[in-house]
């Protein structure tokens, strides 16, 4: 037998190989079947599915290119609605070799400071899904990161253990042992937006979820709801309206969530058809006029990084009480 030249044939480097032989996440395990979530309808399965394909996309991507310029080419190569997500997840995929390699934590500021910047919504959260993979303490990391946005981070923190662990802290309500304090109500925000991945969009499931948890869990709950269904969509407007009905007094809580989600956008310069139309329904305005009401309340916000995050959180949602009550 005749042995086969391969001595042609291109081969990766030994370094990226490795990290996408360690590191890599196979694309099965974002299919709403292997997660083991509801998903009635078929477009919302789908909308959903595609969401994690251009995740873990932007996470490999991140593994296989040691080369900035070529990472943001592949990220650019994402369809503008959908971008975001491909930075979310090159995020990840920078935080975690920078966590796992010291020396490599550079390439995740050069990327936050650059290309990453308009995504920095985006790329916090993403780093969020690093420090929810790796036994860490959560807040040295959080000191490295944004004073104001590095609660997006544990807002990651939150929606990953949501979605890859929806048994322990969806239906068992667990909290990780390594967050304290105002951490734990931004874990809750990104438990939420799991939330909406887990029963598929689907508004009594929802609705039956949050009443399930402690009552002083709920408001962060809705708020994530709020944003994933703004940011991620996948549903139709009478759905979105129904959740609205359905929230009861949390309907400034999902309006909060609608304006993070339409800000994040407007600053990636990323609009999507659905975040608008979520907006009009839970803010009761337009995207672009959601996102202006979260520049108008960072105005003077209190010192402190977990003082100054709530407190534009509840600037917005004051704003939002009236807009929602008339609609």
């Amino acid at each position: 037998m005749t042995a086969i030249d391969l001595s042609l044939r291109p081969h990766p480097p030994l370094g990226r190989w490795l990290r996408r032989r360690l590191l890599g996440i196979p694309l099965v395990e974002v299919s709403v079947a292997r997660r083991g979530f509801h998903c009635g309808n078929t477009s919302t399965r789908l909308r959903l599915e595609r969401i994690g394909e251009v995740f873990l996309g932007g996470y490999h991507s991140a593994l296989e290119e040691d080369a900035m310029e070529a990472l943001v080419a592949r990220l650019e190569a994402v369809e503008p609605p959908d971008r975001g997500f491909a930075y979310e997840g090159a995020a990840m995929g920078l935080a975690l070799q920078g966590l796992l390699l010291p020396w490599r934590w550079a390439r995740l500021r050069e990327f936050v400071q650059g290309a990453g910047d308009p995504h920095r919504y985006m790329v916090h959260v993403g780093v969020g899904w690093a420090v929810a993979v790796l036994p860490i303490p959560v807040e040295p990391l959080l000191r490295r990161l944004d004073p104001l946005l590095r609660w997006l981070a544990v807002d990651g923190f939150g929606f990953h253990h949501g979605y890859f662990a929806p048994r322990r802290h969806l239906e068992e309500q667990k909290v990780p042992v390594r967050l304290r304090g105002y951490a734990r109500r931004a874990f809750d925000q990104g438990l939420g937006r799991a939330l909406w991945f887990a029963d598929g969009g689907d508004v009594t499931l929802i609705t039956q979820s949050i009443s399930r948890f402690p009552e002083p869990r709920r408001a962060d709950l809705w708020s994530g709801v709020g944003l994933a269904c703004s940011y991620a969509g996948g549903v139709e407007d009478e759905a979105i309206h129904r959740l609205r009905a359905a929230s009861g007094s949390g309907r400034a809580l999902l309006a909060q969530g609608a304006a993070f989600a339409a800000k994040a956008r407007q600053r990636a310069g990323n609009p999507a058809h659905h975040t608008d139309r979520s907006c009009t329904v839970l803010c009761g305005m337009s995207g672009d006029h959601a996102a202006r009401v979260t520049d108008e309340a960072l105005l003077e916000l209190p010192p402190g990084s977990a003082e100054a995050y709530e407190a534009w959180r509840q600037r917005i949602r004051r704003r939002f009480e009236g807009e929602v009550a008339m609609g």
